[in-house]
């Protein structure tokens, strides 16, 4: 059985990717975090932070549009002290890489204990 894939939202979706210091990766999560509930009470849609098994650090945010994610990263730093937590621990950055969503199977619902 075949079943249609839902419809993927309007948005405008970034991957962020880094290899951070040995020893850094609970100042990096702490700095993501705060940085992360400050966008989203700006207008963020959320992010997730994985670490990869390659040792690779990713993060999928997405954005109601990439004119807000532009006009909020206008600001400046939201917290200072929480981005030089983050800063601290990258030892390399890589390029970002916006996604063109096509389909949604993620369960919304389901994540927020509903």
């Amino acid at each position: 059985m075949t079943s249609k894939a839902p419809a993927a939202t309007d948005c405008f979706i970034v991957l962020y990717r880094w290899r951070l210091h040995a020893g850094a990766e609970a100042a990096f999560v702490q700095g993501w975090s705060r940085i992360t509930e400050l966008l989203r009470s700006r207008g963020s849609l959320g992010s997730r932070l994985h670490r990869g098994s390659d040792g690779i650090w990713y993060s999928y945010a997405q954005w109601p549009s990439e004119q807000i994610r532009r006009d909020i990263f206008a600001l400046g730093s939201l917290d200072e002290e929480a981005s030089h937590r983050m800063k601290a621990a990258i030892a390399e950055s890589f390029p970002e890489i916006t996604l063109d969503a096509r389909a949604d199977y993620l369960d919304a619902l389901r994540r927020e204990g509903i």
